[in-house]
This record gives C-alpha cells, structure tokens and sequence, in this order.
C-alpha cells in the first residue's frame, strides 16, 4: 500500500483544519491520520491510491476558510504500519 506524507505550512493551527482534511480524506476513502506539531506545522499520513493523493493534496493546499496554507511538503514515504481509518492525532 502507497503511503504519502504531507506537511502543510502556514496558519493551519486552530482553524479547523484537522477536521477539514478529516472530512475529506473519510470522503476520498483514505486511511491514515491528520496531527498538528510542534512546529506549527499540520502533518497528514495517508494510505490510499494515486488519484485519492492527488486530490488530498489539493484539498490540503486548500484548506478550510479561516486557514492560510504557504505550502504543502508532499513525498512517499515507507511505514510499517496499514491504518484501517483516518483519524486525528496528536
């Protein structure tokens, strides 16, 4: 299972934005979750298909309305674990 890793930049931090792309990728079919770290930062792990990252990461460049989205750090990455639903974290 392809695994994508993004990391989304700007004021994505109290505005709803976990909930947001928590609604979208349960809409895409996606598993994984959403968290936000220390750095102000929003990481997204998601397992899915080509065509549901293309689409998540629109919708993460996006973001919900009161957010503010500089850039999207986008890349595969290899983890162990197959998540059987997407939830926020952290």
């Amino acid at each position: 299972m392809k695994t994508l890793k993004i990391v989304v930049h700007g004021v994505v931090q109290g505005v709803g934005f976990r909930m947001f792309i928590l609604n979208e990728a349960n809409k895409l079919g996606v598993k994984g979750y959403v968290k936000n770290n220390i750095d102000g930062t929003v990481e997204i792990i998601a397992q899915g298909t080509a065509e549901q990252f293309e689409t998540l990461v629109l919708k993460a460049n996006e973001g919900p309305v009161h957010s503010h989205v500089t850039s999207c750090d986008v890349e595969y990455v290899d983890v162990p674990q197959v998540y059987d639903k997407f939830s926020i974290t952290g």
